[in-house]
């Protein structure tokens, strides 16, 4: 920050001011006071400059008593505050006065008097007079840093007194007629910018052995460490310099508070790593262990215990270090000690008759011995001392029931937050320990607690602590823990763990946990689902590559997996953890299931493969790897390939059609060349990337995999063409011309694959620039035309399908049309007959011309030539006046019965009446018979 942003964050500056250094200075002037102004508080101008001049002479002896004099004067005028504007002029009679005191012990008292004055407040005259002197007053703050080199103890002592005023600023004593105090941050943002922070730390290397000027100096940096003084102060090499004396003797213990404070504020408000860097020497780590030890082992006020934690939380940070000398030091022994002596018994004199209670301060300290083993487990040398201090037997007595404890009484909260912190780190330690973990009979007190947290027992968890997340009121947080443990042993692959675990009947067990979750519907969905997938990674681990172990998984083991595949897909979206436990499930069919023909078969029978396709349906990128992978690997079982086509999505997708879309989606990402039918572009790299094309092929050691072999590892292209390739790539139901075209590549994808491979050979031999003999160059010419040639057959293939297409589709728009036409055709001949039904029902003489026709075409059409005595009878009704086929009864729905008395009333055979109701024939009660045919309207 420069002196002017520092001075223009506090005032605005006033229109039209000149810059300080735009016009000539005036002769700085100081108040006088005399009686009357005084009541007014005004000043009354003074020559600052002769006093400098008076100061600066040195020929004459007997100046001193006037030189004392006019200082005096001086301060008796600024005992309501300094000007801005005169500052500079004061600091350098100050400084004037400082240089004089080793000759003329005299000026003590002076400089002692104007240090005073500036702890007053400076006053400014005009609202821009902060930005005009910001110059100015940080060079004449800075100043107060060098003045601590002066062999003098009350004034490094009043200099002190001086910093700390800055940052409890109080209003001048009286009003000054004309000026106005400066805002109350100005003196800290003018120290920041002058460095008074850096010069107070070097001073502290002149402190040695004054303990009171040490402990000033530290309160002054305790104020000044809470700004960006701490960048300053880092510079300095403050954190080395004030921890390597900590342990200093102080009977008031204020050395070892401010110092504490002080790491505490560089720790939090600069570079971290170099605050660590800084304190990672033996020297300020073997102060630490002292104090430690001492607050440890004396300290019993709340203070002192409190002291002693954040002692322990700045080791932590420090032991994140990894080449921070904790073991060479013996920090680390004495750490282990200290966290595990309650626990384990132990002769060491430092613990002899040591107890810690149930205060918070020493829950506290439990936890941070806990927490800082962790940390200190990760460099490898600790190993031992860890075996040395017992730590695994000290963490798994809290693997257990909880019960009333007889060291300490730690209320049920402490013990609770206190077990979930020791298994925890125990799923840290424990894998480095795998001796002392089996020797602890690890695997059977760990199966025992997740006994416990299964069954009913009446428990009332609190769930207070960060471990203890979700467990409120159940036994979660226990059971989250434990598996975690147990997670971390299997997955370490040490088959005498494994074994043990398997003999004891872990898979069983942890299957019924998981059905008896699944039935108990727990609000705490987060730390349920983790549960799961732990379960489900553990037994991943246990049964990959072992077939009795799969056999004991069994078909229980099956349905809890098709239990969580059945979950609704809108859940993977929850950020609850249904990902995670989906991608448990996927890993767990791959380690569980796959290898043992009875599971396999079983998994299909329930329809397994239908929901890995419902899966793989929803296009969701990060599964689908997994899931093309187990699916070549179920390929290889006979039944899968029915279940696989039998397979029908949205809109009655078939699987091939799923598979080839995802191979085309999976191409478009990549940047594959294809045009817009999805054909090949460029039949010599048919299956470049357009990071393929990017990168330039290189000459490589044979050991390392070039860019066309990650290719296949790096996308889902190659699983695809291997399921494909085990359903064979003919009869594929439901595909789509599109989806031929793109079939025929992945038909021959392991053709263009190959070829890709000689060409970047190829490629290689010219860079390296190697000549092949000539058979060799040979060979490699015709691998790499006929690699073109099936690019050119494919691609030929490609157009005769796209054109077969056109052609079919030019086939079925005929047909359409056709089927068009002769509906509208239809549709002209029915509206012809209506037209001529609507004439004969409304013209009589039509209707009678058409009832000749009909007769007419009638009698044509029988046999003309009767056998003798033969019966004739008529097929037609007489008087009937209808031009449709007729029957001895006649329907009529369009003309009412009410009018015409029937369907046939007027015939020469209505011996009945027939009366139409909605369209059906009823009987009646009485039945008219008539002797002559009437006419009826023509219908």
């Amino acid at each position: 920050m420069s002196v002017a942003e520092a001075a223009g964050t506090s005032e605005v500056p006033e229109p039209g001011r000149r810059n300080r250094s735009g016009s000539p200075r005036q002769i700085p002037v100081v108040g006088v006071v005399t009686e009357d102004e005084d009541a007014q508080g005004a000043f009354k101008t003074m020559d600052l400059n002769r006093v400098i001049k008076l100061l600066e002479e040195t020929d004459k002896d007997d100046l001193e008593e006037e030189q004392l004099k006019s200082v005096k004067k001086l301060v008796q005028c600024y005992q309501n505050g300094l000007p801005l504007r005169d500052l500079a002029q004061i600091f350098k009679i100050l400084n004037l006065c400082a240089e004089k005191i080793e000759n003329q012990p005299h000026f003590i008292e002076s400089a002692f008097n104007i240090l005073k004055l500036c702890g007053l407040p400076f006053l400014k005259k005009k609202v821009s007079d902060e930005i005009t002197y910001a110059e100015d007053t940080a060079n004449s703050i800075a100043l107060l840093g060098e003045l601590m080199k002066i062999a003098n103890s009350e004034l490094r002592i009043q200099i002190c007194k001086c910093i700390v005023d800055f940052y409890h600023a109080e209003p001048p004593k009286k009003h000054i007629t004309g000026y106005q105090q400066a805002s109350s941050s100005y003196k800290i943002k003018m120290a920041e910018v002058g460095g008074l922070a850096k010069k107070m730390v070097q001073s502290l290397a002149l402190l040695e052995n004054q303990l009171v000027e040490k402990l000033w100096v530290l309160k002054a940096l305790q104020h000044l460490s809470t700004s960006v003084n701490c960048t300053l102060m880092m510079k300095a090499q403050a954190a080395s310099g004030i921890c390597a004396h900590l342990n200093d003797p102080d009977p008031s213990g204020q050395l070892l508070f401010r110092s504490s404070e002080i790491l505490w504020n560089l720790l939090e408000k600069s570079s971290k790593e170099e605050i660590i860097q800084q304190l990672s020497n033996l020297e300020c780590l073997l102060t630490l262990k002292e104090v430690f030890k001492n607050l440890f082992m004396r300290g019993f006020s709340h203070y002192d215990r409190q002291l002693r934690n954040d002692i322990l939380v700045i080791t932590t940070i420090i032991a994140q270090n990894p080449g921070a000398p904790m073991i060479e030091c013996g920090f680390t022994r004495d750490l282990i000690l200290f966290a595990t002596f309650n626990e384990v018994k132990s002769q060491n004199p430092l613990v002899k008759g040591l107890k810690l209670s149930n205060s918070y301060e020493d829950f506290e300290l439990k936890k941070l011995l806990f927490n800082i083993i962790v940390i200190l487990c990760k460099d490898l040398p600790t190993i031992q001392l860890l075996i040395d201090g017992k730590v695994i037997l000290a963490l798994f007595t809290y693997v257990k029931k909880p019960e009333k404890q007889k060291t300490i009484e730690w209320s049920a909260a402490q013990y609770e937050e206190l077990q979930l912190h020791a298994i925890a780190t125990l799923s840290s330690v424990a894998p480095l320990l795998t001796e002392e973990y089996m020797l602890c009979q690890g695997n059977a007190r760990v199966l025992a607690f997740l006994q416990w947290c299964e069954s009913e027992d009446s428990f009332f968890s609190h769930g207070n602590s960060y471990h203890g997340t979700g467990g409120r009121g159940n036994k979660f947080a226990q059971m989250r823990y434990s598996l975690r443990l147990l997670r971390a042993m299997v997955y370490l692959e040490d088959e005498t763990i494994n074994n043990d675990l398997c003999e004891k009947g872990t898979i069983q067990q942890l299957i019924g946990i998981f059905k008896n979750i699944i039935k108990s519907h727990d609000k705490e969905e987060a730390i349920v689902l983790e549960i799961q997938s732990d379960i489900l990674l553990i037994l991943s681990g246990l049964c990959e590559h072992h077939i009795p172990r799969k056999e004991i998984f069994g078909t229980e083991g099956v349905d809890i997996i098709l239990h969580v595949m059945k979950t609704d897909p809108m859940k993977f979206q929850s950020g609850l953890g249904y990902n995670v436990l989906l991608f448990s499930t996927l890993d767990s069919i791959w380690c569980c299931i796959l290898g043992c023909y009875p599971l396999e078969d079983y998994f299909l029978e329930k329809e397994g493969i239908f929901l890995l396709l419902d899966l793989l349906a929803l296009n969701q990128k990060k599964f689908c790897n997994l899931v093309l992978g187990i699916m070549v690997e179920f390929c290889d079982n006979p039944k899968t390939t029915a279940h696989v086509n039998a397979w029908r999505g949205k809109k009655d997708q078939t699987a091939a059609s799923l598979l080839i879309k995802l191979w085309r989606k999976e191409e478009k990402e990549l940047g594959v060349k294809r045009d817009k039918h999805g054909m090949i572009v460029d039949t010599k790299k048919p299956l470049f990337t357009s990071f393929q094309e990017e990168q330039k092929i290189m000459p490589l050691p044979a050991n390392c995999p070039t860019i066309a072999i990650m290719d296949v590892a790096e996308n889902i292209r190659a699983k695809i063409y291997a399921v494909l390739g085990k359903l064979d790539f003919e009869n594929l139901p439901g595909l789509s011309a599109e989806d031929f075209v793109t079939l025929c590549i992945i038909h021959r994808y392991l053709d263009f694959k190959i070829g890709e491979i000689w060409n970047e050979i190829y490629e290689e031999i010219k860079l390296e620039k190697l000549r092949p003999v000539t058979t060799d160059k040979k060979i490699l010419e015709a691998i790499t035309t006929a690699s073109e040639n099936i690019g050119k057959m494919v691609a030929s293939l490609q157009s005769e399908m796209i054109e077969s297409q056109a052609h079919q589709d030019v086939q079925n728009e005929q047909k359409v049309y056709a089927k068009i036409q002769a509906t509208h055709k239809q549709r002209e001949l029915a509206s012809k007959s209506w037209e001529n039904f609507l004439a004969r029902t409304s013209n009589a003489k039509t209707l009678k011309k058409a009832k000749r026709l009909q007769e007419k075409a009638i009698e044509s059409s029988r046999y003309s030539g009767q056998p003798p005595n033969a019966i004739f009878h008529r097929t037609d009704i007489k008087g009937l006046n209808t031009t449709v086929p007729s029957g001895r009864v006649v329907t009529v729905e369009s003309t009412p019965a009410r009018l015409l008395g029937g369907p046939l009333a007027d015939t020469d055979i209505a011996l009945k009446k027939l009366p139409i109701r909605g369209g059906a024939l009823q009987r009646v009660r009485a039945a008219k018979t008539v002797n002559e045919p009437k006419k009826i309207a023509p219908t």
